[in-house]
């Protein structure tokens, strides 16, 4: 049996003992873990490979060694999901200066990918300081860092917006929309003139979400790409933000983010399966982003132009686009338009590869949905772009950098300003100097917005509960609270669970951990336990506003880009999971992570 230890200093049994600190392997995110020969007895030395993936969006569950220059390393699991083994990120260290290493990734669930057509890891290196691709070299490189693509964190997204806010601009705004399961920020990011903000004003709306894939990160940086090219000081970008009024949810899923899964959300759920009926407890930023966007179609004033949802494509080449079917052949051509003005546009970007399709599997998507519901008017998108290369007008294939994933998002934007055939001079010249922007009032009525959605959504469940007990055992979490507080009718619904997960948690805390047989359940059983348990903790609580709506933004949580201290390395456990042996892991499939809601405090510091 292969053994590990994740102590620095020890010694390794001989072949035939047991060691009771490693008799089983664990299941979760390395920490630390110098992996050291069979055999071996003394302080790890030079060439004894430390891996670690401790981190915000790490992903490393498992190390074996074979030779001092073989291992292999698995890809721990989407949380509550062990279909997805394909997003890793991980460093190493302790490496010695001629020391040549293959790691084998054994348990990769995809067995077709952009691999096979010569797509390589992202590393960093001392030679490298910025993510690159893998490349042959006959000169000896250390790499210090390894992941299936070019990472980007919640804490580059927090970074990035505090850097805009810092700017003092304003056509900028920045406001938090909801709090995900884990509590964290949902962002949202509000670009557009002054002179748009008035709720009486009639507008026009451009909403783009992204990252509700919490793997496929080349979408961010085409989301900051095109929020970049917005918020410059040209005339293109003033006459867009004159016309328009563009909103980004640039990060759908942070908790999945943060935790290193590639496509599910904390609990083990694909949110772009759940927007035809997700729920406040399970997807609560799913089902936030959804009630903003119906207000804006149901909103007069509003004209909901576009919807487009950004991804990353793990088999295909180039960016393109995936529309809807209609029965109206007027919005079914007019829907083609924008992708042949981007295909003009944007040398990466195929028209041959993008389809229209109504597949029933896609009938979940946020495309498929919105296009389903929304006005006529709206054009609703998927905006794809590889995780490896596009091909040129040369038949060249280029592999996609950093860059080039913020230059396609620069070209969308500029793919509006043909679409609404707008010019540097189609903005109205100012007669006179204008008047000085009220900041704070302009942000009172993108707060509006927020409240509006909040009520919304409570009035909703409210209505849902009192008519509906049949709901699923993800809604059924919110009637007890409810029952408790029909009576308030300023009560945030948000606040009160945000409470009541709170003393749910502590009290759990002084019990003991889940059963063997809890642990052991599959996924739909996990979530009727974990439920049942919930709506029994049915006290009162003390009612306050969401936190995410009357204090300021979160602090951004540090991530590989970011230097880091050992008191920030002791406190970064986002990227951590609960060990659990790796015989109780074969066994119970989805359900190692029970623990992990039913006590997320214990886990989470960010809480």
């Amino acid at each position: 049996m292969t053994r590990m230890r994740n102590t620095v200093y020890g010694d390794s049994p001989e072949p035939g003992e047991t060691d009771p600190l490693v008799s089983e392997e664990v299941v979760g995110n390395v920490s630390k873990l110098c992996v050291l020969p069979p055999g071996y007895r003394g302080p790890p030395r030079k060439g004894h490979l430390i891996f670690d993936a401790n981190f915000e969006s790490g992903n490393l569950g498992r190390v074996d060694y074979i030779t001092e220059l073989e291992y292999d390393v698995f890809i721990r699991p989407d949380t509550c999901n062990p279909r997805f083994r394909v997003w890793f990120y991980f460093t190493v260290e302790n490496v010695k200066s001629d020391q040549r290493v293959i790691f084998n990734i054994v348990n990769f669930s995809k067995t077709k990918s952009l691999y096979r057509e010569g797509m390589s890891p992202v590393v960093r290196s001392t030679s490298r300081p910025k993510c690159s691709l893998l490349k042959y070299s006959k000169k000896l490189i250390f790499y210090f860092q390894f992941a299936y693509c070019f990472p980007y964190t919640n804490a580059r997204l927090s970074s990035w917006i505090a850097k805009q806010e810092e700017r003092d601009i304003d056509f900028f705004y920045a406001d938090v929309l909801c709090d995900t399961v884990q509590q964290r920020n949902l962002d949202i990011i509000t670009i557009t003139s002054p002179e748009n903000i008035h709720p009486t004003k009639q507008k026009r709306v451009i909403f783009i979400t992204a990252r509700v894939h919490p793997g496929e990160s080349p979408s961010s940086y085409v989301c900051e790409g095109l929020m970049e090219y917005l918020l410059e000081n040209t005339p293109e970008a003033k006459a867009l933000r004159d016309h328009i009024v563009f909103k980004f949810v640039p990060m759908l899923n942070p908790d999945g983010v943060a935790l290193g899964n590639y496509r599910c959300s904390l609990m083990g759920f694909d949110l772009n399966r759940h927007w035809t009926d997700p729920s406040r407890w399970a997807h609560p930023t799913l089902e936030a982003t959804k009630a903003l966007l119906l207000e804006y179609n149901d909103n007069p004033s509003v004209d909901l132009d576009f919807y487009i949802d950004i991804h990353a494509h793990s088999t295909l080449m180039n960016g393109f686009m995936y529309g809807n079917v209609y029965d109206d052949n007027d919005r079914f051509e007019r829907q083609a338009v924008f992708p042949k003005l981007l295909c003009n546009n944007a040398e990466d970007f195929s028209l041959a590869f993008t389809s229209f399709n109504k597949d029933a599997v896609k009938a979940g998507t946020g495309r498929r949905f919105l296009g389903s519901c929304l006005s006529p008017r709206s054009n609703c998108y998927t905006l794809e772009v590889s995780f490896y290369s596009f091909t040129n007008q040369n038949s060249q294939v280029i592999p996609y950098t950093v860059d080039g994933y913020i230059g396609l998002g620069r070209n969308v934007a500029k793919t509006f300003l043909n679409y609404y055939q707008l010019s540097p001079a189609s903005s109205p010249p100012a007669a006179q100097p204008a008047p000085p922007v009220n900041k704070t009032k302009l942000r009172a009525h993108i707060r509006d917005e927020v409240l509006m959605v909040h009520r919304q959504r409570n009035n909703t469940t409210k209505t849902t509960l009192q008519t509906d007990t049949s709901r699923s055992p993800t809604d059924a979490i919110y009637k007890p609270a409810y029952e408790a507080q029909l009576s308030n009718s300023t009560t945030s619904l948000q606040s009160y669970i945000k409470q009541l997960r709170s003393k749910m948690a502590r009290e759990l805390t002084q019990k003991q951990v889940p059963s063997k047989e809890m642990m052991c359940t599959p996924n739909s059983t996990v979530r009727s336990q974990l439920t049942s348990t919930l709506l029994n903790t049915t006290s009162p609580l003390p009612v306050s506003p969401p936190q995410s709506l009357t204090s300021p933004r979160a602090p951004a949580l540090r991530g590989l880009d970011d230097p880091l201290t050992d008191q920030n390395r002791r406190n970064q456990q986002l990227g951590s999971i609960p060990p659990a042996p790796l015989s109780e892991y074969r066994k119970r499939g989805n359900g190692k992570l029970a623990s992990y809601f039913l006590n997320p405090l214990q886990h989470d510091n960010s809480l």
